[in-house]
């Protein structure tokens, strides 16, 4: 997007790492960037290597949006783009982390330490490698340091995450058959209540409304806020109807076909289905002290759509009511019968 004449470019941009790990640097040098190109950028010791996933005008929202402001002079900066030696470098270090993060696991259970590690990553020049470890309690993880860095020859720092940035950076394939949201596109993790499920009706089942981390789905505040502003003038589902036939307790409710279900103290199997503005009339009427004449007066009739299914035998494809039929013994019992007539002797 071209600018207007005498505005400058903004002079920030945001660069990947490893696992979606994104970071603002200063464009000082005015260098030409775009979107994709490595770069070499200022680290607390040495540089490090990273992807350029924003520049311009964009970055500025971006900043706004993280609360960062384009005006900090202590952000660091951009040093270049990363040479072919810089990206040799780089890949070479990210090579080696499997089998370092795979010997780290080992000495951390000869030391038996009640933590986790989940993942390492390597500074661009491969001078420093950040181990992120997930754990209950605070640990001690001092001599842990020391012989990592005595095997690795290099400097370590130890960062603790969350179980929700575990499955960030390690990825996966959620029960939706897609992959995990946090890993590809969802950048801020707010908290999930079990009420979310409430308010969705769904059952509290631990084992369907957890996570790869363990924790509820990200995706249960997805459409929150569409069932919180269909129940702003739904009726609460713990309503209790006086009629002359006798007191109604609520057993289900339909939020978006704004339909509940009551049925009598005394006769709870049989439920009758109430639209949303019959309860609210019943309830008004209950408030001035009268009571309505009974369910059924204001029971709307349930009308079940039966999809009749209809089946293409195609090519290939045996019948579907193949199983239904009675299998036919009859050759099979001759079959029998002619083997016991060879087996027997003649009789002269």
């Amino acid at each position: 997007m071209s600018l207007p004449n005498g505005q400058k470019p903004f002079d920030c941009v945001e660069v990947r790492f490893k696992n979606s790990r994104k970071e603002f640097f200063r464009n000082e040098d005015d260098l030409t960037l775009s979107i994709g190109d490595v770069v070499a950028t200022q680290a607390k010791s040495g540089h490090d290597v990273g992807v350029v996933t924003l520049c311009g005008e964009l970055v500025r929202v971006q900043m706004k949006k993280k609360k960062v402001s384009p005006l900090d002079r202590s952000l660091p900066k951009v040093y270049r783009k990363a040479s072919q030696r810089d990206i040799d470098i780089w890949q070479k270090c990210r090579d080696r982390e499997e089998e370092i993060k795979k010997r780290s696991r080992e000495i951390a259970i000869a030391l038996k330490l009640e933590m986790k590690l989940s993942d390492v990553e390597f500074q661009g020049d491969g001078s420093k490698a950040t181990f992120y470890y997930t754990a209950e309690d605070r640990v001690d993880f001092r001599q842990l340091i020391k012989d990592m860095a005595k095997v690795f020859q290099i400097r370590i720092e130890m960062r603790q995450i969350g179980y929700r940035q575990e499955a960030q950076r390690l990825g996966g394939i959620g029960s939706c058959g897609r992959e995990l949201c946090c890993s590809t596109w969802l950048t801020d993790f707010r908290s999930v209540s079990t009420s979310a499920a409430r308010y969705q009706q769904l059952a509290l089942n631990p084992q369907k409304l957890a996570g790869q981390c363990g924790k509820l789905k990200c995706c249960l505040n997805y459409e929150l806020d569409m069932y919180l502003e269909a129940l702003k003038d739904f009726p609460p589902q713990d309503s209790k109807l006086m009629t002359e036939k006798g007191l109604a307790f609520c057993q289900k409710a339909d939020i978006f076909k704004q339909t509940l279900w009551f049925s009598y103290k005394d006769d709870p199997a049989n439920w009758h289905a109430l639209d949303k503005d019959h309860v609210l009339e019943i309830l008004e009427m209950n408030r001035r002290g009268e009571k309505a004449v009974s369910l059924e007066e204001f029971a709307q009739e349930v009308v079940q759509e039966k999809d009749e299914a209809v089946f293409e035998n195609v090519v290939g494809q045996d019948s579907l009511t193949r199983f239904d039929r009675p299998k036919n013994n009859k050759r099979r019992n001759k079959k029998r019968r002619n083997n016991k007539s060879k087996s027997r002797p003649n009789a002269k």
